[in-house]
């Protein structure tokens, strides 16, 4: 009866949390937690148009003031010498970045208070440059945030973590890895107030793939070559934790050295179900589901129904998530950039390659991997929305009102463009 008692509160306090599933999607895909993201919907289109680190027309200054779309005119390597606080809903549309797509290497990234973030398709990797102790993603508070094919790698401290007064926070279909050496952590994921964690890949971190602590929806991610500090870690805390940890894959990497789950304890609660393991390093996929008992998950308290958390709208089994989450995981549009391309081809190799690392210049490859800058489309009147698309969806090209006009179906005109460059699963 305690543990039904327990389940029904949790489920009762996150109910009073919870955008209504019949809000808005901050995107057409958007799922979990923070599925309901506003981003930048009432307030107005910027243009990233060079790659310099701050300044008119730099991302520092796009992200600065609250209630923006951020479009980029330009692909390439923003290099930031000290870290960028992103305002309340903004809307960073990396997907629109011209040539091989935006990426964002140095000091790192503060989300804390970003309410009603949208953060779609752009890489953040900090690197051995950036300040010790600090984290390449952070989020120390805030609420309503959905990040989505997001490449995040080399934090100093942690590499993505939340920890703190957050609500309500979404991270799919994002790469977390290489965290640096000597702590080389995935992150903590810390919040009584609810994440979901879907389709993710977390890869060539020590420890924290992730460290869950709170409410937390865990479904079908890849974790691969943790190290001796653990996979999965289970709370470690006196705290009450509800988890959903279901259809996950497990794979050890050249460093692994202990078990997929650690450091749990009575105090966390997980629905666990079909999470596959392949230990064996022997370089195919053959792993098989772990034992539903306390002795497979590190002796969390096991729980016989899943928490009514809202959850992915499709659930693959875990081998299908694998071969899902390396086709599409991390900033794949306009394309994978060379470290993405070498983290996916390590997880491709089932246990033969993998490493940690203290320093980028030995994380595979001999640059940030960014390719070719193309010129943006022709956008007369500055809408963020380029004439061809206009033109074929009944608006005026020579109009630049008309990119935040709302439609009939909840979305501005620049929303319906941005979220048509990619795919909505």
């Amino acid at each position: 009866m305690a543990m039904v008692a327990l389940q029904l509160l949790a489920t009762a306090c996150l109910a009073t949390l919870i955008p209504s599933a019949a809000g808005l999607l901050a995107f057409p895909g958007a799922e979990g937690f923070g599925r309901n993201a506003v981003g930048g919907r009432t307030g107005s289109v910027y243009h990233v148009t060079n790659l310099n680190d701050s300044g008119t027309g730099s991302f520092r200054d796009a992200v600065s003031k609250a209630n923006r779309i951020v479009v980029f005119d330009v692909g390439g390597t923003i290099k930031i010498t000290t870290r960028i606080a992103v305002s309340k809903n903004i809307y960073i549309a990396g997907q629109t970045a011209p040539g091989d797509g935006i990426t964002v290497y140095g000091n790192g990234m503060s989300f804390s208070n970003a309410n009603d973030a949208i953060v779609r398709y752009i890489r953040f990797r900090m690197g051995k440059g950036g300040e010790s102790g600090k984290d390449a993603i952070t989020i120390a508070d805030g609420s309503n945030m959905i990040f989505d094919h997001v490449s995040v790698t080399w934090g100093r401290d942690e590499t993505f973590s939340i920890n703190g007064d957050v609500y309500n926070v979404t991270v799919q279909n994002t790469i977390i890895g290489q965290g640096l050496e000597t702590h080389s952590c995935g992150g903590l994921m810390q919040s009584d107030y609810g994440i979901s964690l879907f389709r993710n890949l977390y890869i060539d971190n020590k420890t924290r793939n992730p460290k869950v602590k709170g409410v937390n929806d865990f479904q079908n991610n890849v974790v691969y070559n943790w190290g001796g500090g653990g996979g999965y870690i289970a709370g470690d805390s006196a705290g009450q934790s509800y988890a959903n940890i279901i259809n996950n894959y497990f794979i050890s990497g050249p460093n692994t050295s202990v078990s997929a789950f650690t450091r749990g304890n009575a105090n966390f609660h997980g629905y666990v179900s079909e999470n596959y393991y392949d230990s064996d390093k022997d370089g195919a996929l053959n792993g098989s589901p772990l034992c539903v008992q306390t002795s497979c998950y590190s002796d969390m308290a096991i729980e016989q129904t899943p928490f009514d958390y809202p959850g992915p709208g499709r659930l693959m089994a875990a081998p299908d998530a694998v071969s899902y989450v390396l086709n599409n995981v991390g900033t794949n549009f306009p394309a994978r950039d060379d470290v993405d391309k070498f983290l996916v081809a390590e997880v491709q190799s089932y246990g033969k390659k993998g490493e940690l690392i203290s320093d980028e210049s030995a994380s595979g490859v001999s640059n940030l991997g960014v390719g070719s800058s193309v010129s943006a489309l022709t956008d007369t009147d500055g809408d963020g929305i380029p004439d061809e698309w206009e033109t074929a969806h009944g608006l005026d090209p020579k109009d630049a009102s008309d990119a935040m006009k709302i439609g009939s179906d909840g979305y501005t005109n620049i929303e319906i463009y941005v979220n048509s460059l990619v795919p909505s699963s």
